[in-house]
């Protein structure tokens, strides 16, 4: 009911194209819905992101939900989730894209759906993590548990520095570990984030969940570059 009564008087905008929502849309309006970009990758296994991480993960499942470009429609919709704190961008993409993952079979015995975690000091700086809405929207539609707990950033770095923190991490201490690894053998993990670029972090996530024994693992994003 209040946020009925707040609408009267502060009107929610499209999180693609900021023009005021139409009674019954809900964050993202149905001609953006339209408009963007999919990948459609829910349809095949082998598809162009399978490609990209093969030789570098042994993955059952990786799927991006749209393509990302500068400027474009998507960018703007994750920017909105991502740095000016409209969280419920990710619960609605999770809600859609959970719906298109829902009868995939490569994906039909998962256990844990586990976010790319923040280093504590950038979530104190952030205050939440970006894909926390979207994974939990994605537990509720796909029955699977959500875990924040699992994996766990051991570094701090900006974006522009994690490449290079990465390939130092080679010779000391890994960017990423996985807490009370024995609770989860022979578990099919599904990892989630927001955009795949490089896939050099979902990498690092990816081989750090693979210590477990007899893990499987796939991947889920929002978008990737394109």
């Amino acid at each position: 009911m209040w946020k009925n009564i707040a609408n009267l008087f502060f009107p929610e905008g499209c999180a693609g194209c900021n023009e005021l929502l139409a009674t019954g849309e809900n964050v993202i309006c149905t001609s953006c819905r339209h408009h963007l970009p999919m990948t459609n990758h829910h349809e095949l296994i082998k598809n162009e992101l399978w490609q990209k991480f093969y030789g570098r993960l042994d993955i059952q499942f990786v799927g991006a939900q749209f393509y990302f470009h500068k400027k474009g429609m998507v960018q703007q919709i994750i920017h909105n989730l991502k740095y000016r704190g409209v969280e419920e961008v990710g619960e609605a993409l999770g809600t859609w894209y959970g719906s298109l993952l829902l009868q995939h079979k490569a994906l039909q015995d998962l256990d844990q759906i586990i976010p790319t975690p923040l280093h504590k000091r950038k979530l104190r700086e952030r205050g939440y993590n970006q894909v926390t809405t979207f994974g939990k929207a994605l537990s509720k539609t796909l029955k699977v548990p959500y875990n924040d707990q699992l994996l766990i950033r051991n570094q701090y770095s900006s974006s522009q520095t994690f490449k290079n923190l990465l390939e130092r991490s080679m010779a000391s201490k890994p960017v990423f570990s996985v807490k009370d690894p024995e609770k989860y053998c022979d578990k099919h993990l599904l990892l989630i984030d927001d955009v795949i670029t490089t896939g050099a972090t979902l990498e690092a996530c990816g081989n750090a969940l693979m210590q477990i024994e007899n893990a499987k693992l796939s991947i889920v994003c929002m978008a990737m570059s394109h």
